[in-house]
């Protein structure tokens, strides 16, 4: 099992697959970055020489990848946040940002539904 940017990779599976387990690294990234290194796809990440595993280390650090990458996405909603956009104030809301409809749906982001009061009260004996 190797480890590439604090992410330990599955050995079982092959290279392509492997490196999108690192946050910020998809399909096509992870095909472009092997191609540029010229790596076979096809191989095991176990299987992965120690010199093709530090120039893999390199190239990936030239990427905004798992810490980096989360730190600006949320530099970039705390700013949209500060300047009072609209889709800043849909992010401080927990709202859907992009555009659907809330009155009915969103419930995964705006979680487990609040019902009111029933209305009754019960009364209880002294």
């Amino acid at each position: 099992m190797i480890r590439i940017a604090g992410v330990p990779l599955p050995g079982e599976k092959h290279i392509v697959i492997a490196l999108t387990y690192i946050k910020g690294v998809g399909k096509p990234m992870a095909e472009e970055i092997l191609r540029e290194l010229k790596i076979s796809e096809g191989t095991k990440a176990e299987d992965i020489s120690e010199e093709d595993q530090a120039r893999l280390r390199a190239r990936l650090e030239k990427e905004e990848i798992e810490g980096e990458l989360t730190r600006r996405v949320s530099m970039d909603v705390k700013r949209l946040q500060d300047i009072g956009t609209y889709r800043g104030y849909r992010h401080r809301r927990k709202l859907p940002v992009r555009g659907q409809t809330s009155r009915r749906n969103a419930r995964t982001k705006r979680g487990k539904k609040k019902t009111g009061m029933s209305g009754r009260t019960t009364l209880t004996k002294t």
